[in-house]
């Protein structure tokens, strides 16, 4: 191909799309492609690998080897120069190939005699989908000009692959999103749901990558980039001289961007080889996908996600495809995204069955909202936005993590059978609901359940719960853009209240920070958030966010029972002052005339060690204690609960742990404190039987796991399992589950 030119590329591009416009198999069309990328790059040979499954590659079209290699030949990720390029996704250069690192020899190809390599990804949006190489006798370093000629060609390659151009016999030319996957992710919220991907913003698709007139895609271009850049103006525009600084940043980045010629020049090149506008916003796109893997500045990175949703908006404006699609939500709807905001996910509403993230964390606002509707939530399963369409049969086990998508009909066989046997299980469970969580040794456990949002009220009956132990009121503030009026959040307050109908409910105050950060709030960047700025700590440094919240809960108990208590305290005096508080305000708000409550109960979250050793004094003045064992557990063994390779090293019945309860109810006990544990453990029968066998008399659990905590509860001697625990600790075990279970077993 001669050097730099234009009209080469473009004669290339034009011949590739003659021959996918003539009629043909799919291996007939990449066998004439190979021959034509061969001819215009004047090279011995051309072949293409795609992959077979997520690790092997498959030769499926050559012109120069051995044609009796076809579908034979066939390596690994990482294996050999084509592997190599899969795996870094980067151009492989080599003018001496058998030299080079990594090389593999492959005799049935006969490709002994042609020193020159060069390889490329065919990537389409961070998506490897194969390999492009061309081969020379002669030893030679192809030119930048060669390179980036193939990559563009890569680049149709893997337009044309997603468009089914090359389907074909065989799993390596199979037709895309056809095929079942398997998605390993983390648990976010437990439970099984089957039903179809709905997803939350569908996949922009290029269906014309190659264009004939390049002045014609220049103008689209320029006309989109107007559109674009008139957008951001607006919105920047919009937000007045009152805006949040932040916001403010984030939208001066992406004018930056959008008005950066350098972005803009490099689609006008890719535009002059042949393609149309939104292949060459594509083609860069990728490549800034590609830099954002490998930049380790987390700043930088930011900003080439800034760059990247540019490129998304700008490729909706060229192709007239909008985050709403017109698609309607399918029966059982399985929302599919890459991240979303507790806003936006309660804008779907409980129709929705379950939620898979590519990304997403156990304690973010989407899990807090999975958790409150119970439906099943699995996050970080990598790469499924690449694979799911709407509509697709989708599987989500959310006990382990596991995401089936188009499912073969005996896996979805044995999937509804767990979900048939959960079902059973509940109904069981029913027959108990207004039955006491009573031990046969005649110990009473209260069972009450975690709310965050009206929608979970109606659980308080049908799942038994005697109360709610825990109402996160941050969700008021986090699905809104600003902060929510006083009066707003007394009427929200005094409706849960109503709901409730007389059961005692606990509302926990602000618990912001760390992983929740309000949307009109300025971020702050802390090496480690979990322990850093958060919680009370906002609280009694933002006094009057917490005085407007108090005087919300104050008359929104209107003459009733009203207990409150306060996240993440960390020592006696941080109680205190903000027990003072609610106490100014309750005498405040009796001045004013307001009816007071007619009862007040003033707790703490013990979630940090060091409360635990507080003076005598705390647990005297502290009307009651819930244990957050989410986060007392995570500081107790020093293990990040976001992070896999640790917080599964570390067991809630581990006998260190197990010993740490067990003195903080000794200390309750002293002062006649009340005492309870609230957290996902709490909910799991086993830990639950374990912590009432050790003194704990209160339990608070998302409202699905009332039933089975209460039926072990019921078939349990709690002295016996006290003996089974005091002997496994007694006997040097780091953990006494294995004991416990053991002797569960033995019993039934």
């Amino acid at each position: 191909m001669p050097k730099g030119s234009e009209s080469e590329s473009r004669k290339l591009l034009g011949r590739l799309r003659d021959t996918l416009a003539e009629e043909g198999a799919g291996q007939e069309r990449l066998d004439r492609i190979t021959t034509i990328i061969a001819d215009s790059m004047g090279t011995d040979v051309c072949s293409i690998y795609l992959f077979r499954d997520a690790e092997t590659l498959e030769l499926c079209a050559t012109e120069g080897l051995n044609k009796e290699a076809v579908h034979q030949t066939r390596m690994r990720v990482g294996e050999g120069l084509v592997g190599r390029v899969a795996r870094s996704r980067n151009p492989v250069n080599a003018p001496d190939a058998p030299s080079a690192r990594g090389f593999r020899f492959m005799p049935e190809t006969g490709e002994e005699i042609f020193s020159s390599f060069l390889g490329l990804p065919i990537q389409r949006l961070g998506e490897t989908l194969g390999v492009l190489v061309v081969q020379s006798k002669e030893s030679r370093l192809y030119t930048d000009d060669e390179v980036y000629a193939l990559e563009v060609v890569a680049m149709v390659l893997a337009e044309m692959t997603e468009l089914g151009a090359f389907q074909d016999e065989g799993a390596a030319m199979g037709a895309r999103h056809t095929q079942q996957a398997l998605f390993r992710g983390g648990v976010a919220q437990e439970g099984a749901a089957e039903g179809h991907v709905y997803l939350h913003e569908p996949r922009v698709v290029v269906t014309n990558p190659i264009a004939d007139d390049p002045h014609v895609e220049r103008k689209r271009l320029e006309d989109a980039m107007s559109t674009l850049r008139g957008t951001v103006d607006e919105m920047l525009g919009a937000m007045g001289k009152k805006a949040d600084k932040e916001q403010v940043k984030v939208l001066e980045a992406y004018r930056m961007f959008a008005n950066s010629r350098s972005w803009v020049r490099r689609m006008q090149e890719n535009i002059g080889l042949g393609l149309s506008a939104e292949a060459a916003v594509e083609k860069e796109q990728s490549a800034t996908r590609a830099r954002m893997e490998s930049v380790p500045d987390a700043y930088l990175r930011e900003r080439l996600h800034d760059l990247d949703d540019l490129s998304n908006r700008l490729l909706r404006l060229l192709t007239g495809q909008g985050k709403d699609t017109g698609a309607e939500m399918p029966d059982n709807p399985i929302l599919v995204a890459k991240n979303i905001g507790p806003g936006e996910l309660l804008d779907y509403g409980k129709k929705l069955k379950g939620i898979v993230l590519e990304e997403g964390s156990v304690g973010s606002h989407a899990a807090i909202v999975a958790r409150a509707w119970a439906i099943p939530l699995v996050i970080n399963a990598k790469r499924i936005l690449t694979e799911a369409l709407n509509g697709d049969h989708i599987l989500v086990d959310g006990d382990q993590g596991v995401v089936h998508l188009r499912p073969e009909d005996s896996v979805a066989a044995a999937f509804r059978d767990k979900i048939a046997m959960q079902t059973q299980a509940q109904e069981r469970y029913a027959s108990i609901r207004e039955k006491p969580a009573t031990s046969l040794d005649g110990q009473t456990i209260t069972l009450n359940m975690n709310a965050g949002l009206m929608a979970d009220l109606p659980s308080l009956v049908g799942s038994g719960a005697e109360g709610v132990g825990l109402f996160r009121t941050e969700l008021q503030f986090l699905t809104r853009a600003r902060v929510p009026r006083r009066s707003e959040l007394a009427s929200i307050y005094g409706s849960v209240m109503d709901a409730a109908k007389g059961k005692p409910v606990v509302f926990r105050t602000l618990d912001i920070g760390s992983d929740k950060v309000l949307p009109y709030m300025k971020p702050t960047e802390e090496p480690n958030p979990a322990m850093g700025w958060r919680a009370i700590r906002v609280g009694l440094d933002k006094k009057g966010v917490m005085r407007m919240q108090l005087q919300a809960l104050i008359r929104a108990a209107n003459g009733r029972p009203l207990a409150i208590m306060f996240p993440f305290v960390a020592q006696f005096d941080e109680f205190r002052d903000a027990r003072q508080h609610l106490l100014d305000e309750l005498e405040r708000e009796k001045k004013m005339g307001h009816v007071m409550p007619s009862d007040v109960k003033i707790g703490a979250m013990l979630e940090t060690p060091s409360l635990a050793f507080a003076p005598q004094q705390f647990f005297e003045m502290a009307d009651f204690i819930s244990i957050g064992g989410n986060d007392l557990k995570q500081f107790f063994f020093a293990a990040d609960r976001e992070n896999e390779r640790v917080r599964k090293r570390y067991d809630t019945l581990n006998v260190s742990f197990l010993s740490f309860l067990g003195q903080i109810v000794a200390r309750c006990n002293d002062t006649n404190t009340p005492v309870s544990f609230c957290g996902e453990d709490a909910g799991r029968p086993i830990e639950a039987m374990c912590f009432s066998a050790i003194g704990m008399r209160s339990l608070s659990m998302r409202p699905a796991s009332i039933g089975p905590v209460k039926s072990l509860l019921r078939r349990t001697d709690l002295s016996e399992a006290k003996a089974v625990i005091d002997e496994a600790s007694a006997s040097g075990a780091q953990s006494v589950r294995g004991a416990v279970m053991d002797w569960l077993t033995g019993r039934s």
